[in-house]
């Protein structure tokens, strides 16, 4: 095992090579995990769907990617990242593999199932990268850790290629022959977790592994995450068929285009985690919401005609977010959103050293959720209301909603009396809002 201690130099190298070989895996992860962003487009037209199937169609693998990422966290604690990291990618690729071979829409539907296994790794690779790094550099190394998000544009950039070349059975086994070649090269140049010096984890049953998810804190976290990470993950998955809907793109312009959202809105992470080690994770979320709410607002605005009373009579002016405008809007959105990822994940090594594997799997489940969730939730009010806008205008209420809580918790703290420590007047639930750096 190797040592924990900061100034060794094969710990140094251990922690370097952890966590560029975790983030190039999440990436190839990533890459499976949103798959159906592009394939599900020409599956919907094989198999005669409805926007709300679409929806769930392509909000399926992200459902399995989320509800296993708490059990998984908990098994890396347990067992070690370099063991359960490679046996996920296995799993994902053998699913992902006979995906191709699915020919009715229930069958795709559970094939889909497993190809989620392999959003599941983040939580797997959360656990693991912490290990390595002290408690002043977790922001920065989760953040470059996390920009394995970009992984949905690998796959936005190269699937519609490769779909219109071969057919979407063709990008299943390629995505699945490259997953396992990630994890044999992960399993056989991976380090194994550090020691992490704490006695009492080995007494830990499974179940009192999950003590820490009774706190407050760690549920208001989830639900951040359920939009910086959620909502992230939907718009990837939506905006192809949102521009082909919306603005007449096609398929491969539109892939195009959503992968170059998803490059910013991934990379940027890793300037999330060093703005949350530098200014606080708190102001860094603050930032989040705000933007998030300012821009979703505009494109929740669907295009109008308004008659004006001109002085030759009635003028009719036509009001729209023009497709350049809705793009650079997008971006900055997901500019943002990175941002936001990367300071709730800030949070978790700092107050629960010892529980990284269950919260930050429950909060990456929750996260995880929004990508499912909200998909459905697009294609179903799209289908009731007629208006594509309306993915916006929901965005807007979650986002709106969530900064009303957190401002609600920190004016709360702000009038507790000096002399209280804050973790024991409120416990732990609020203590990482009491100050701009956690």
């Amino acid at each position: 095992m190797l040592s924990s201690l900061p100034g060794q130099p094969n710990a140094e190298a251990a922690r370097s090579r952890a966590l560029w070989l975790s983030t190039a895996a999440f990436t190839i992860c990533f890459a499976v995990w949103t798959v159906f962003s592009i394939i599900g487009i020409r599956i919907k037209d094989q198999l005669g769907l409805s926007e709300t199937e679409f929806g769930l169609l392509i909000g399926t693998p992200i459902l399995t990617g989320s509800l296993v990422r708490i059990v998984l966290g908990v098994w890396t604690s347990r067992y070690g990242g370099r063991l359960v990291y490679t046996a996920t990618m296995l799993s994902a690729a053998l699913a992902t593999f006979l995906l191709a071979y699915a020919d009715t829409f229930q069958e795709v539907l559970i094939a889909a199932l497993g190809v989620g296994l392999a959003g599941g790794s983040f939580a797997v690779g959360v656990t693991y990268v912490s290990r390595f790094f002290p408690a002043e550099k977790q922001g920065t190394a989760l953040g470059i850790f996390g920009a394995g998000n970009v992984g949905a544009a690998v796959t936005k950039f190269l699937a519609p290629f490769v779909l219109l070349a071969a057919g979407w059975q063709a990008v299943a086994q390629l995505w699945a022959i490259v997953l396992v070649i990630t994890a044999v090269a992960f399993w056989f140049a991976a380090p194994a977790d550090p020691v992490s010096g704490d006695a009492k984890r080995k007494q830990k049953s499974f179940f009192q592994e999950f003590a820490a998810l009774k706190h407050l804190q760690v549920w208001r976290f989830a639900l951040y995450y359920f939009f910086a990470f959620g909502a992230f993950v939907a718009l990837a998955l939506w905006l192809p068929r949102y521009l082909i809907g919306v603005y007449g793109f096609d398929l491969a312009t539109a892939g195009v285009v959503a992968a170059a959202f998803s490059i910013p809105g991934s990379i940027f992470r890793a300037y999330g985690g060093v703005l949350s080690d530098r200014v606080g994770a708190r102001t860094v979320m603050y930032w989040t919401f705000w933007v998030s709410a300012a821009v979703t607002l505009i494109l929740s605005m669907p295009p109008a005609t308004i008659l004006l009373k001109g002085a030759s009579g009635p003028v009719a002016m036509h009001v729209a977010v023009g497709p350049m405008s809705f793009i650079a809007l997008v971006f900055v959105l997901g500019f943002f959103m990175s941002l936001g990822k990367a300071a709730v994940y800030k949070h978790i090594p700092v107050y629960y050293p010892n529980d990284v594997g269950a919260v930050g799997g429950l909060v990456g489940m929750i996260g995880g959720l929004g990508g499912f969730i909200l998909p459905i939730a697009f294609g179903a009010l799209r289908d009731l209301t007629g208006l594509w806008t309306s993915c916006f205008m929901l965005l807007f209420l979650i986002v709106i909603g969530l900064l009303i809580w957190m401002s609600l918790a920190i004016r709360r703290l702000e009038h507790l009396p000096a002399d209280i420590p804050v973790s024991r007047a409120i416990g732990l639930d609020e203590a990482a809002t009491a100050g701009a750096t956690p």
